[in-house]
């Protein structure tokens, strides 16, 4: 993460930062909820006027970047060791570390099922395109073939994202929509807020058209059979 330092600021103030700005953001949401973060009462927290903050974030989309890529660090680092198991563990490994996040951060976690920017035709949505690559990347390179991976993408997501929002909202998260707008403080929107090229994904640039097309009612139905054969063996024991 980019880390502009404002050599100017007094000293009675702290020393603002991209990582000090969006971690700050991260508490606030911890302790206030998504709805409870503004522009201004971030700048409140820090000492500052909301107008410097956009020294080291681009606007609402851009902040939300970068805590979602917070939430992530450790997911993403995790992600790629177990790589090297089997796909088993790899989907273990992913669900685990997801779950992780909804727990230390029940009320951050619905940020992680809202739409990409960049990618807002992928189903599921999920905000990091990054580990959307990394899952891609990593069934492909166990032998599953293009459909293959997607489908397991959309049903690997569909089960954890409505699992851990459920649990979240226990937690005490606000689990409407996180599209609200977030007050900007007065100062006017960088016209790159939330820009983001997808370039640098090849799997999920390469497979949009697959990851755009929406099976919704299907995999309802193929979910809602799972459930019943699952409870029918149960009865049947």
């Amino acid at each position: 993460m980019e880390d502009r330092v404002d050599e100017q600021a007094p000293s009675s103030t702290p020393r603002l930062s991209r990582d000090l700005v969006i971690t700050t953001a991260l508490e606030q949401i911890d302790s206030d909820g998504l709805n409870g973060l503004s522009m201004r009462n971030l700048a409140k927290s820090l000492h500052v006027e909301a107008m410097s903050l956009y020294r080291y974030v681009n606007g609402r989309e851009d902040l939300l970047e970068g805590i979602v890529d917070l939430l992530m660090t450790d997911l993403t680092a995790a992600l790629e060791r177990a790589r090297a198991e089997q796909w088993q563990r790899f989907l273990q490994v992913t669900a685990h570390e997801v779950r992780r996040i909804a727990i230390e951060h029940p009320r951050a976690f619905p940020l992680v099922a809202t739409r990409h920017p960049a990618a807002p035709w992928l189903r599921p949505p999920l905000r990091s395109v990054e580990v959307v690559e990394i899952f891609l990347s990593a069934l492909l390179d166990y032998g599953f073939s293009d459909g293959q991976a997607v489908d397991a993408y959309r049903a690997f997501s569909s089960f954890l994202l409505g699992q851990l929002l459920l649990e979240s909202a226990v937690r005490g998260a606000d689990t409407s929509p996180a599209e609200e707008p977030l007050d900007e403080g007065g100062a006017d929107i960088p016209q790159d807020d939330g820009s983001r090229s997808l370039a640098d994904l090849t799997q999920v640039e390469r497979l949009r058209p697959l990851l755009s097309e929406d099976h919704a009612e299907e995999e309802f139905e193929v979910s809602l059979e799972s459930l019943l054969d699952r409870l029918d063996r149960q009865l049947s024991q």
